[in-house]
């Protein structure tokens, strides 16, 4: 998996913990370390953005799931 792929799972993994604190807890992380109430720090929303296009990113991979399996090679057994 390359670097973007990476970093794109990754923000998307950060944007799902988020949304499941907001909606068990009431409780924006990403406000919380980022600055602002209420989603309105800058630096929050840049995080917001991010994370966003890392879904979009992320949403590519349920249409090519062929490739990630495509260059693994399945370990002989038989002896």
């Amino acid at each position: 998996m390359d670097t973007i792929k990476r970093i794109a799972l990754i923000l998307t993994v950060i944007g799902a913990i988020n949304w499941g604190l907001i909606g068990l807890f009431q409780f924006d992380l990403v406000a919380a370390i980022f600055g602002g109430g209420e989603q309105s720090g800058a630096f929050a929303r840049i995080i917001y953005t991010l994370v966003g296009i890392s879904g979009v990113i992320a949403l590519s991979y349920l249409f090519r799931p062929e490739l990630e399996t495509a260059d693994r090679t399945e370990p002989n057994t038989t002896r």
